[in-house]
C-alpha cells in the first residue's frame, strides 16, 4: 500500500471581491506532493501559481480569499488551522522562499539576527545558541566567511548570497515541505545554476518535498518529477516531466513547449521567427464560460467553448483538462 501524500490539494477555489462582485481567481485546482517529492507548477505570470502557493500557508491578504476545498498537510486540514497553529507551522514544518530576496528579507536586521530568529522561535533556543546555530546555517549554503557575514544587511550582499540567506532561513528548522516561488528569478544563469544545485543537494539530503514554482521549463526538467501546467487560473495538465516534454496533450503546453528556442535548431540565416501562442490571457473579469483556452486555440470547437472540460486521466495519475487532447 503507497503512503499519503504529505500534501494534498482538493479542489481549490481562490476568490477576489470587487465591489459586490466575487470573482473565480483560482478554480478547482487539485494536486498533491508526496515525501521527499519536488513537483512543479508552471505558467504564465498572473495564472495564479503564486495565490495557490500563498494559500497554503495562509498569507493570502485581501481581497483575495479561499472560497472552498481542502489543503490537506499530514492529513490535516491547514484551512481549518487558526493564527496561532498557522503560525507554529509556518518556517517550521512548511517554509517558503519568495520571489525577491531583497524585499522578503528586513532591511533593518542582519542576516544572522534573521536566521537565529527561526531558531528562536520554532526550537526554543537562546539568542546565543541561535545565532552560532546561524553561522551554521550560513556555512551549508556555502555562504563564505560566515562567522563575518551574519553581521551584515541585505542590502551589503550580492543578488545570489541574499538567495542563500533566504534558503538559510527556509531550511533552518528542517522543514517537511519547501515552497520555492521563482528562487532563481532575478539572477543570471551562472548562479541560477548554483542556486539551483544547492537547493536540490540540501533538499535530497534531508529529505524535504518541495513545490518548485517557476515559469521557466528548464528548471522545471532539471527539478522535478512531476509538473502541473496552469492556465488562467485552472490546472490544465499534470504528468510526469519526461512524458510532458515528450508529449505534451493540453494545446496549450504543446505551445508553451514550441515556443522554446532549441540551440542548434535554426540557422542564424533562415532567421525563423520562434512559434508563440496567438492571442492574450484572459483578465479576471472575463474569464471564458468554457475552457479559458478556447479563445487562443487552434483545437477549439464549440462544446469549449459553452463547457468546462473535466479531467481525462492518461495513466499513473496523470490528467489533462481538454476535449481535443493529444
Amino acid at each position: 500500500m503507497s503512503a499519503p501524500p504529505l500534501l494534498e490539494i482538493k479542489n481549490l477555489h481562490i476568490d477576489m471581491r470587487s465591489g459586490q462582485e466575487r470573482l473565480n481567481v483560482v478554480e478547482n485546482v487539485s494536486f498533491s506532493i508526496g515525501a521527499g517529492e519536488t513537483f512543479g507548477l508552471v505558467g504564465e505570470s498572473g495564472c495564479g501559481k503564486s495565490i495557490t502557493a500563498l494559500s497554503l500557508i495562509g498569507l493570502l491578504n485581501r481581497p483575495l480569499s479561499v472560497g472552498q476545498g481542502e489543503i490537506l498537510f499530514k492529513g490535516q486540514n491547514l484551512l481549518k488551522m487558526n493564527g496561532s497553529e498557522l503560525r507554529r507551522l509556518r518556517g517550521n514544518r512548511i517554509s517558503m522562499i519568495f520571489q525577491e530576496p531583497m524585499t522578503a528579507l528586513n532591511p533593518l536586521a542582519t542576516v544572522g539576527r534573521q536566521i537565529a530568529e527561526m531558531f528562536v522561535l520554532h526550537q526554543g533556543s537562546t539568542w546565543h545558541e541561535a545565532e552560532r546555530k546561524a553561522i551554521a546555517a550560513l556555512a551549508q549554503v556555502q555562504v563564505p566567511a560566515p562567522d563575518k557575514r551574519v553581521k551584515n544587511y541585505p542590502h551589503q550582499m550580492s543578488g545570489g548570497m541574499r538567495q542563500r540567506v533566504m534558503i538559510a532561513i527556509a531550511l533552518a528548522c528542517h522543514p517537511d515541505l519547501l515552497i520555492a516561488d521563482e528562487p532563481t528569478t532575478a539572477l543570471d544563469v551562472t548562479v541560477q545554476a548554483e542556486i539551483l544545485k544547492l537547493m536540490q543537494e540540501l533538499c535530497d539530503q534531508r529529505g524535504t518535498s518541495v513545490l518548485m514554482i517557476s515559469h521557466d521549463l528548464g528548471v522545471i526538467a532539471k527539478m522535478c518529477r512531476r509538473v502541473g501546467i496552469m492556465y488562467a487560473g485552472h490546472l490544465v495538465e499534470e504528468r510526469a516531466v519526461a512524458d510532458l516534454f515528450r508529449h505534451p496533450a493540453h494545446p496549450y503546453t504543446h505551445g508553451l513547449l514550441a515556443s522554446l528556442p532549441v540551440l542548434g535548431q535554426r540557422t542564424l540565416d533562415e532567421r525563423k521567427p520562434l512559434q508563440e501562442i496567438e492571442g492574450i490571457v484572459p483578465s479576471i473579469a472575463a474569464f471564458p464560460t468554457g475552457c479559458r483556452f478556447e479563445p487562443r486555440c487552434t483545437r477549439a470547437t464549440p462544446i469549449c467553448r459553452d463547457t468546462v472540460p473535466g479531467p481525462s486521466i492518461l495513466g499513473d495519475g496523470s490528467f489533462v483538462r481538454c476535449y481535443h487532447h493529444g
